[in-house]
Order: structure tokens, then sequence, then C-alpha cells
């Protein structure tokens, strides 16, 4: 049980410090150009998913990875 707290402990330093991270980067970039790169967490933990716990994503679930990301490519792509 108090392992749980633990992780949840750290997992909230880690949000504030990612969130401290990215109003930097806002601070310093483009938003067009910081946005997408924080989108593209979902494409991580896909990945970290198949090789932490092994799950397995669906052709629609992969489809949807793809798309965010050439989503977050297109969108920082300058113009």
């Amino acid at each position: 049980m108090g392992s749980r707290y633990l992780f949840l402990v750290l997992s909230g330093l880690a949000t504030g410090a990612s969130w401290v991270c990215y109003f930097r980067a806002l601070k310093i970039g483009k938003a067009a150009q910081v946005a997408p790169i924080d989108k593209l967490s979902v494409v991580l933990v896909t990945i970290f998913g198949m090789l932490i716990p092994g799950e397995r994503p669906t052709i629609p679930n992969w489809t949807g990875v793809a798309v965010i990301a050439a989503g977050a490519i297109l969108i920082a792509y300058p113009a």
C-alpha cells in the first residue's frame, strides 16, 4: 500500500516538472512548434506500453498513433 502512494507522489512531481519545462519551452519558442512535441507523448506511451508491460496495440490503435505523430510533425513544420 505504501509504494502506491510513493508512485502517486513521484507522478505528481514528474507532472509538475513537465509543466514547468513546457511553459519554459513556450516562453523561448513558438507555441506552434512546442505544443506538437507535447502531443508526441501519446506515441511514446504506446511504445513504452509495448516494451514494459507487453501491451499489444491493435491496427486501429496503431493508426491513431500514426495520425497523432503525423499531425504533430505537420503542425511543427515551418510554414
